[in-house]
């Protein structure tokens, strides 16, 4: 009850104080990469549920001459990389914490074909609402195999704490400002818990 009510106080403060922010970046977004200004997608909720997850759109339409999408990589463009590196994107999301979709902290929320790939994994993963920022988004993120970020994912559901939670909200800024970084260490200790349970990761699955 605590943490959703901190979920709630939060997303309103965050999303008044943003506002100027939130109506230039939907004017410029309309300017560089036109209509519609946001992306939404269906993604696994807590227990599975789905939502229409909404942020702000980061990539162009742009196809090849068979008329095929271009790579993630060559749509996005420069001011859809700032997007995603400061996390500006993601700002929409405050209103899904507000009507109880997301937290402010929990695994990113995945789509909902993937939880049947992760198997049990992905069961466990959706045991807590998605965050609009985790234990994985702090200790490397793009730098992170699908593997690992589960693995860190895991690992916060099973050890969190408020304290754990103010730590991913403060380096998050810290992220925002300085880039990402792996963290061996933390890595580390998320893969030897992984190892200790009944729920193999993906990798292992294959070698099987």
């Amino acid at each position: 009850m605590l943490k959703r009510l901190f979920d709630v106080l939060f997303s309103v403060t965050a999303g008044l104080l943003a506002l100027p922010v939130l109506i230039i970046l939907a004017i410029a977004v309309r300017i560089v990469l036109g209509s519609p200004i946001m992306f939404s997608q269906e993604r696994a909720g807590k227990e599975r549920r789905p939502f229409r997850m909404k942020k702000f759109r980061s990539m162009t339409t742009a196809v090849d001459p068979d008329g095929k999408l271009l790579s993630d990589d060559e749509r996005t463009g420069k001011f859809g990389g700032l997007l995603r590196r400061s996390r500006l994107d993601e700002l929409p999301e405050l209103w899904s914490i507000v009507v109880g979709d997301m937290s402010v902290i929990g695994p990113r929320p995945i789509l909902l074909d993937k939880i049947h790939t992760l198997g049990e994994r992905g069961i466990l993963r959706c045991s807590v609402r998605p965050g609009l920022t985790g234990w994985a988004q702090i200790n490397g993120n793009t730098k992170l195999t699908d593997d690992e970020k589960v693995d860190l994912d895991i690992w916060y559901i099973e050890n969190r704490t408020c304290l754990m939670d103010a730590e991913i909200i403060a380096k998050t800024v810290l992220v925002m400002i300085f880039g990402e970084r792996r963290n061996e260490k933390r890595l580390a200790a998320a893969v030897l818990a992984a190892s200790s349970r009944d729920t193999p990761r993906k990798d292992q699955c294959k070698a099987r």
